[in-house]
């Protein structure tokens, strides 16, 4: 197995046989997906980087690779920094590098499949300002030295039940096509694959974790549907399922279907459909109307079908997390115990349900220090025993057929020390500061997002990372266009919308902590004397939050009344489905702050 240095040698040399000067790769597929299947993992394959977001950009004399915030130690893990430049993706991206590091009349290539317009956009003016060139190459040339890369997937696509989508396809396809031709449209380009999932009511397994179909839609105004697909993919099950309005094509038809878009008004998202798209639309002739997915702001609005099947699939989970929980008190408390077994025994809770499909994404399973990395993956090199007066982070979640969980906990191994309770109170007071929110309709995440940090921010602290994320139904655990962040607004959030509330903090080298539930856009209408309708958050989660982990002397009356009416609720609804070993330790645990 080439090394991480002879791999970079061979793209420099490929790069020179290409006739360019450098090359970028991103953390992405053809859909720009975030989680990929291995055929696209070349920015892993390259740097050793395995993270869910950053890039790397390869000139003939220096390389970077770049990391948001919730990567910034394991980077430092993973890469070799004597190859690498190691940079902030968010602080000095992409193209802020390449206009210091590039030089005159260099040529910068890049894979048109893997970048959006609005992505190409920012690289195109940092090579301008270096005085250089941004090309597009009709090879990848990491494919080309990639002797071993995996093939494409090919698993097999199923319906989603009705009783689990709550709305027909055609019912879905045919208030989208009324939109597009109300806005004088012909057709909408579809690349995001859980976009095509929701809109055909389909799932599949071309990704871990998450159910997709790879696959592209052409959504016309007739309510007809191309969908290009790899035929090997569709049972005979499929085709009464799509109906006759739904075309299958197989995915190398997919240029000669945007080629007979000529002359014809096509929308296409530059945030999230490849720059191929838009080049081989342009070639055609087609009159590109740049806007969002059509399908993501109706994905993200759940029907009362998906809520109820969410709730139902939160309180199994909440079953699961509880035996996981009682098991590891004992345990933990041996010293015995390793990260990955823990993650391990947590799975196989969840797999004995008989709704359960998979993990929504690899367990955090995270023991001091090692909780620190925010997006932890333990790995043999990295597996760490819990240990006495240690913290242990846990954020895991499921795919069940009726819904999709995240949930992060962090415990005492044994007894905190005060530093830790200080920290794990603010983190909590912010958590609760986001669920007890009431807010004006049209309110966007990154209002609330001050919420979540006003108390590690009071203690001159804070986290680098959102503090929430959309959620799908048996789909994307990340999912937009809502979030909660500082950095961005989001969407507004809409009744029905699924966000997580995760708060955080991190002590590098030491020890790190997160509470994480999953909340549901609720509409609350007027309160006596307002003027505006209000909508909150009606909490989807149910399992303990660490009672030893809390200063009371930081929290108010209203937030202990939160956390007690909170943990009285999951006593109630997770009791009853447990076992009585576990149900005992339930009522331990959830039982009054103040008793």
């Amino acid at each position: 197995m080439a090394t991480a240095a002879e791999r970079l040698a061979a793209l420099r040399a490929a790069l020179v046989a290409a006739g360019v000067d450098g090359f970028v790769v991103p953390h992405a597929d053809e859909h720009q997906s975030e989680y990929l299947p291995a055929r696209a993992e070349r920015l892993a394959w390259l740097t050793g980087f395995t993270g869910s977001a950053g890039a790397a950009v390869v000139l003939a004399t220096r390389a970077a690779v770049f990391a948001d915030g919730r990567y910034s130690l394991q980077v430092r893990r993973e890469v070799d920094s004597g190859a690498w430049d190691i940079c902030h993706l968010v602080e000095q991206p992409p193209a802020d590098w390449l206009a210091a590091a590039a030089r005159p009349g260099m040529r910068i290539g890049y894979d048109p499949w893997l970048h959006t317009p609005a992505g190409l956009d920012r690289l195109a003016e940092g090579c301008r300002k270096a005085g250089a060139t941004l090309v597009a190459l009709a090879a990848n040339p990491v494919d080309a030295i990639w002797a071993d890369q995996p093939p494409a997937p090919v698993t097999p696509a199923t319906p989603h039940d009705l009783a689990y989508a709550g709305r027909a396809s055609a019912d879905k396809r045919a208030t989208l096509a009324g939109r597009l031709a109300a806005d004088g449209l012909d057709a909408a380009i579809v690349t995001q694959p859980d976009s095509i999932a929701w809109l055909l009511n389909v799932r599949g397994g071309d990704v871990a974790h998450t159910p997709l179909v790879l696959s592209f839609v052409i959504l016309h105004a007739d309510a007809t549907v191309d969908w290009f697909v790899d035929p090997a993919k569709l049972g005979p099950e499929m085709s009464g399922h799509l109906g006759n309005a739904v075309r299958v094509n197989p995915p190398v038809a997919l240029g000669a279907g945007l080629d007979r878009m000529a002359g014809k008004r096509v929308r296409a998202c530059p945030d999230t459909a490849a720059a191929w798209v838009f080049e081989r639309l342009t070639a055609a002739g087609a009159e590109i109307r740049r806007g969002p997915d059509p399908v993501t702001l109706p994905k993200a609005i759940k029907n009362e079908v998906e809520l109820a099947g969410t709730r139902a699939a939160h309180r199994r989970d909440g079953a699961a997390l509880a035996r996981f929980f009682a098991w590891l008190a004992p345990v933990a408390a041996s010293g015995d115990l390793l990260e990955s077994v823990a993650a391990d025994k947590l799975r196989g809770f969840r797999a004995a349900d008989p709704g359960f499909r998979d993990d929504s994404f690899d367990t955090i399973s995270g023991a001091g220090p090692n909780g620190a990395v925010v997006h932890y993956r333990v790995s043999p090199a990295t597996d760490r025993r819990l240990a006495q007066g240690e913290l242990y982070l846990v954020d895991s979640g499921a795919q069940y057929q009726d819904g999709t969980t995240d949930v992060t906990r962090t415990v005492a191994v044994g007894t905190p020390d005060a530093e830790m309770r200080d920290r794990f109170t603010r983190v909590l007071k912010g958590h609760i500061a986001v669920a007890s929110a009431r807010f004006p309709a049209g309110t966007t995440g990154g209002q609330l997002d001050t919420l979540a940090r006003q108390y590690l921010w009071q203690a001159g602290l804070d986290y680098d990372h959102g503090t929430g994320h959309g959620v799908g139904s048996y789909l994307a655990v990340h999912e937009g266009p809502q979030l909660i962040s500082k950095v961005a607004s989001g969407a507004r959030l809409v009744p029905g919308m699924i966000v997580s509330n995760e708060p955080g903090y991190y002590k590098a080298g030491a020890w790190g902590i997160r509470i994480e539930n999953l909340v549901a856009v609720a509409a609350l209408g007027a309160v006596p004397g307002g003027e505006r309708p209000l909508h909150g958050f009606e909490t989807l989660t149910l399992a303990p939050i660490d009672r030893t982990l809390v200063d009371m002397a930081l929290m108010t009356p209203a937030e202990v009344e939160w956390l007690d009416i909170y943990h009285a609720r999951v006593a109630a609804e997770i009791g009853p489905l447990v076992d009585a070993k576990t149900s005992a330790w339930m009522v331990e645990v959830c039982r009054p702050l103040a008793g």
